[in-house]
């Protein structure tokens, strides 16, 4: 997951939670609160990996004078 997943889910979740979006409360059975929660934690997750294990755009050149 790339940092525009984990900002996409933590904002997608945290609307979902703080209900600016009107959402029927239950749907199909799962609690719309609870996946937004899932969301804000995943989000939170991703951008935590990416920060600490986020590829390096430098490259390191190796030269041997001969």
């Amino acid at each position: 997951m790339g940092l525009g997943a984990g900002i996409v889910l933590l904002v997608v979740g945290l609307v979902i939670v703080t209900g600016a979006v009107d959402l029927p409360s239950d749907v199909a059975g799962v609690d719309v609160t609870t996946a937004g929660w899932i969301c804000v934690v995943v989000g939170a997750l991703g951008l935590v990996l990416f920060a600490t294990t986020g590829r390096r755009r430098t490259r390191i050149e190796e030269r041997h004078d001969v």
